[in-house]
């Protein structure tokens, strides 16, 4: 064989081995892009189970409706001045 024929066909070779390298960076940087897609889509909506949560806690702790379901449900009151009892240290 020729050095043209041997240098052709390392060329060659190094041309294919080259576009399947390139195909397969392309195809890992699609794969790499989905799953970062999907966790940013997925960052969202923790955020906004979090907001809703926090918005649901702010609610629940309010002392006014704290007092009216105390009221409302388990019949609670204040007491009256006559029930309260001070005990001296």
């Amino acid at each position: 064989m020729s050095l043209r024929v041997v240098l052709f066909s390392i060329l060659l070779l190094v041309l294919v081995v080259s576009g399947i390298a390139v195909a397969w960076s392309r195809h890992q940087h699609r794969a790499a892009f989905t799953q970062f897609s999907a966790t940013e889509r997925e960052r969202d909506e923790l955020n906004i189970e979090y907001d809703r949560l926090q918005l649901e806690i702010a609610t629940l702790v309010d002392v006014q409706r704290i007092g009216q379901r105390a009221r409302d449900q388990l019949g609670m009151r204040a007491p009256e001045p006559a029930d309260i009892v001070v005990i001296a240290p």
